[in-house]
């Protein structure tokens, strides 16, 4: 039997989910998705400055886990700006933040919920 899925916790979601060239084409070829969950570690880790260790505390996840979120954001970003492609930020296995102290460790932790998001719980 499979381990149960461990939600990667969200404090902040992107004020815009899509980006790229602005004469490209967004169709599935030229296009790039990246997680919710990797967009927050990219936030996390090159514009917060956390550590791995600490990206880890604030997202609910093991390091080693934080660590694979992140090489993967990564690729995606090179893939986009190397190859001139559209990246859309969406999906990913999250919850969101509820600011009450559940859990949050508060540094980098601002809370920003936008309508037009959706993750996969209901």
């Amino acid at each position: 039997m499979p381990r149960p899925m461990k939600w990667r916790k969200i404090c902040r979601l992107p004020e815009r989910n899509r980006f790229g060239p602005l004469d490209a084409n967004a169709d599935e070829r030229n296009q790039i998705t990246m997680t919710v969950d990797e967009y927050e570690a990219i936030r996390l880790i090159d514009l917060e400055g956390f550590t791995q260790e600490e990206c880890a505390k604030q997202m609910n996840v093991a390091r080693t886990t934080v660590q694979g979120i992140y090489v993967e954001a990564r690729k995606k970003l090179a893939e986009l700006l190397v190859n001139g492609k559209v990246l859309l930020i969406e999906g990913g296995e999250y919850r969101l933040c509820d600011g009450l102290g559940n859990g949050c460790r508060g540094r980098g932790c601002h809370r920003h919920r936008r309508g037009r998001f959706t993750n996969n719980i209901n």
